[in-house]
């Protein structure tokens, strides 16, 4: 198991270097000027020369690209932000704990609707609630995120004035983010539920245990749901890492000073160091998430914990 993981974190070095090349090469041909969009249209044109010489951005690309990959993998260095000042690792730092709070929270939200939901709609297959549960998972897997988000707004924030409709000051400022940013989750983790427990709920051990009189509640809950956790985690986990960089629009929208709405204006001032390194955090992140995702299979699927104990004894041998 531990050779297995050692092997994986070192997988994500190539990842991770693919994923640089790939947006230090966009960022590098997309229009726009930092230094313009720094100094403003009224800037005459020697202090815009001056500025882009002390960004570094009259090299030639393989020039930039090799000094980059050298600071970014020799020394961890993500260079400094163009719009802020500031280093651009410490401020991904500072605000990936309101991102990961953000991503956390709608995972949670997910999972303790989401799977009840399923299981339930697996039971009651053919249904009337069944057919009503799946319309409104659909209907929920269609909405964009931020038109979800600006309705919320608009009825809970404005309207009724329920909740507020920006800021990070306690839990209640996190409902209309976390539901904006989790219904379609929700939606498509009821939905993997549902499917998975419609392939166990028929098998002979279920059927076995029904035989022998166990509640029903014990037959779906441990009996059936165990043996259909697979696929749920992997889409959790998934789901969950998606979280972290599908916060973008959300934060932004709801005012959180996380690594999306930091990316976001980053973007929009083309402040390339910025952008590249919220993409590759958040890109390992996710990678790192996979990765205990495959972990976690060990601990719910005695079969997959088997397999590296296998190994484990012929590596021994």
């Amino acid at each position: 198991m531990i050779r297995y993981i050692i092997r994986r974190l070192l997988a994500l070095i190539p990842v991770l270097i693919i994923v640089a090349l790939a947006i230090f090469t966009l960022m590098y041909f997309v229009p726009g000027d930092p230094a313009t969009i720094a100094l403003g249209d009224t800037a005459d044109q020697a202090t815009i020369l001056a500025a882009r010489e002390a960004m570094g951005l009259n090299r030639p690309y393989i020039v930039r690209l090799a000094e980059y990959l050298e600071k970014l993998f020799l020394h961890f260095d993500f260079g400094v932000s163009y719009t802020y000042g500031t280093v651009v690792g410490d401020e991904l730092m500072n605000r990936f704990p309101h991102t990961l709070t953000l991503a956390i929270c709608c995972t949670l939200f997910t999972v303790i609707f989401g799977i009840p939901l399923g299981v339930r709609s697996a039971v009651k297959a053919g249904k009337f609630e069944d057919e009503v549960t799946r319309f409104l998972t659909l209907l929920f897997s269609c909405m964009p995120g931020f038109w979800l988000a600006l309705l919320l707004v608009l009825l809970f924030a404005l309207k009724l004035k329920w909740f507020p409709s920006s800021g990070y000051k306690s839990a209640k400022y996190f409902v209309l983010p976390v539901l904006s940013n989790s219904l379609g989750s929700l939606a498509g983790i009821t939905r993997q539920t549902r499917a998975s427990m419609l392939e166990v709920i028929r098998s002979d051990y279920v059927v076995t245990a029904r035989s022998k009189g166990l509640p029903e509640r014990k037959v779906i809950y441990g009996h059936a749901l165990p043996n259909a956790l697979i696929p749920i985690v992997t889409n959790i986990g998934t789901r969950f890492g998606f979280m972290l960089g599908g916060t973008t629009i959300t934060e932004t929208i709801f005012s959180i000073p996380g690594i999306g709405s930091y990316m976001i204006t980053s973007i929009n001032s083309r402040d390339y160091n910025a952008v590249q390194g919220s993409i590759i955090y958040l890109a390992f992140m996710f990678s790192f998430m996979m990765l205990v995702v495959d972990c976690v299979y060990a601990f719910i699927d005695p079969r997959i914990k088997a397999q590296y104990t296998r190994k484990k004894r012929k590596a021994a041998e």
